[in-house]
């Protein structure tokens, strides 16, 4: 392959905290491997309308700790046509773009696998999403802040719940995945979680129920994913309340305050290494992989094996939470 002269960074799909420390890494480590750096601004909608801006170092000074991405992201139809990325594929060429490195979640890595097979353009990917559900990375950048936000919401949400003798149904994102709601009941101390990874008839939810507000607590909190599979909090508590009127039941939607806030050390640091990663992986003509860390170790995953397959989820921390919820 020849070598990389510039390189064209964008951000895509839903935004995640450390997506800007992620772009300050992978812009400065480009800098420093001798690369121009391109920045595309709101995602593969600004390849298609050629929305491109050169960075230096300072461009990305000072917002390692501010959530959201300062190059903006969005959703982009024109690109999931043939028409749109040729559109995006003239608009490299005419910047002379070299490669790409992608920051996002499944979405973008599947836009990104797409766009390199018909075009053979090199691409590297950067898990961002806080729904830790690409497999081949134990975390992507995002998940920490977000459990963190989580946590501390229930925390709160939970005072109101033994001041009252409530029993409360909070909802948290995921999508398809119940990363974010299982270990967040686990370190909140929730009662259950309801997953997509457990039938429902399965879940902790009907023990809970069944044993009512034990004489040991007086509340109960339930953390829910939002997915098609569980119906999402107001469905599960309509449930309940069917079954249970006896039970003064609430709902809490968090929704996208999980998404924003100052990214988390964790985060920051994680952000840091994939960022720089990602250039290292170019250098050493990698190509259409996806950048991820499996037990502290930088790894280079497939993107067809990041999109592909379901990530895992350890059961074990379902056991875990159901006798620690005694």
């Amino acid at each position: 392959m020849a070598k990389i002269k510039t390189i064209g960074v964008l951000t895509s799909g839903g935004d995640a905290p450390g997506m800007n420390a992620a772009l300050r890494a992978v812009t400065r480590a480009a800098i420093y491997n001798g690369m121009r750096v391109k920045a595309i601004y709101r995602g593969y909608k600004g390849l298609v309308l050629d929305e491109i801006e050169e960075f230096q170092t300072q461009n990305v000074s000072n917002i390692i700790h501010h959530g959201g991405t300062i190059i903006k992201t969005a959703r982009c139809k024109e690109f999931t046509t043939p028409e749109g990325r040729q559109l995006a594929y003239d608009t490299l060429r005419k910047h002379k773009i070299d490669a790409l490195v992608v920051l996002g979640g499944d979405g973008t890595f599947t836009g990104a696998k797409c766009f390199a097979e018909e075009f053979d353009v090199p691409i590297v990917g950067v898990p961002c999403t806080i729904d830790n559900d690409l497999c081949g990375t134990d975390y992507t950048i995002g998940y920490d802040t977000a459990l963190n936000t989580v946590i501390d919401a229930v925390d709160k949400i939970r005072d109101t719940a033994s001041s009252h003798e409530r029993l409360f149904f909070v909802e948290v994102m995921g999508r398809d995945a119940g990363f974010l709601a299982l270990n967040a009941a686990l370190a909140s101390g929730a009662e259950a979680a309801v997953i997509p990874e457990v039938s429902i008839k399965d879940d902790l939810l009907s023990e809970v129920i069944q044993s009512g507000f034990r004489k040991t607590k007086n509340s109960s909190i339930v953390l829910v994913a939002e997915s098609e599979v569980t119906g999402g909090a107001q469905t599960v508590a309509n449930r309940v309340k069917s079954e249970h009127p006896e039970y003064d039941v609430r709902v809490v939607v968090l929704g996208h305050i999980q998404r924003g806030g100052s990214p988390s050390a964790a985060d920051r640091i994680l952000a840091s290494r994939l960022g720089a990663a990602a250039i290292t992986a170019l250098v050493e003509d990698q190509r259409n992989v996806m950048v991820g860390v499996q037990n502290d170790e930088i790894v280079y995953v497939p993107f067809a094996k990041a999109i592909k397959d379901d990530k895992p989820l350890d059961m074990e921390l379902v056991r875990t939470l159901r006798a620690l919820s005694i």
